[in-house]
């Protein structure tokens, strides 16, 4: 039995306070009515993960996670928002009534499916390989290793600036 006062018992708690403030940004994002709160939620998503990049010892990606999605990309949405019409976002649709049910079902089985398979697996120990998180070691990774996501990062990134520019130009008026 671990205690909450040991290094690993604090540890897990922030684990878990970590994971609680992605749920809770999740479903701020995805149940919210206003399309501004809904960003909010985004953002809080995203500082989750960010704080969770940050416990697994990779403080520049965290980092990263910040600068790039909620620096970018929901203030990039807010901007668009900003500029777009009144009109245009008071004509949300009313959902069905099963969505919901059906969501949190289809949830509720992925989260059973993934605890019985974590349950299940023989966890060892990592490798003798450490990466030491120096921006060498990320950069010599992002540009060997893991050169198609550092390119969809850059695409994602294009993309919200020229639907900005988009915006940004026609206006508010058209």
């Amino acid at each position: 039995m671990i205690s909450l006062f040991t290094v690993e018992g604090l540890s897990g708690l922030l684990f878990l306070v970590f994971i609680g403030i992605t749920l809770s940004g999740a479903l701020i994002a995805t149940s919210a009515r206003s399309l501004i709160r809904s960003v909010a939620g985004l953002a809080l998503c995203f500082l989750g993960v960010a704080g969770l990049y940050y416990y697994l010892n990779s403080p520049f990606v965290a980092l990263m996670q910040i600068l790039i999605y909620v620096g970018a990309v929901c203030v990039t949405i807010i901007f668009a928002v900003m500029l777009a019409e009144s009109s245009e976002l008071k004509q949300i649709t009313r959902r069905n009534v099963l969505v919901g049910p059906l969501a949190f079902l289809v949830c509720g089985l992925l989260v059973w499916a993934l605890a019985g398979l974590a349950l299940k697996t023989e966890w060892r120990p990592a490798s003798c390989l450490v990466n030491r998180g120096t921006v060498d070691n990320l950069g010599q990774s992002l540009l060997t290793t893991y050169s198609m996501s550092f390119e969809l990062i850059s695409v994602v990134l294009l993309v919200a600036v020229i639907g900005s520019l988009v915006l940004a130009r026609s206006g508010r008026d058209k």
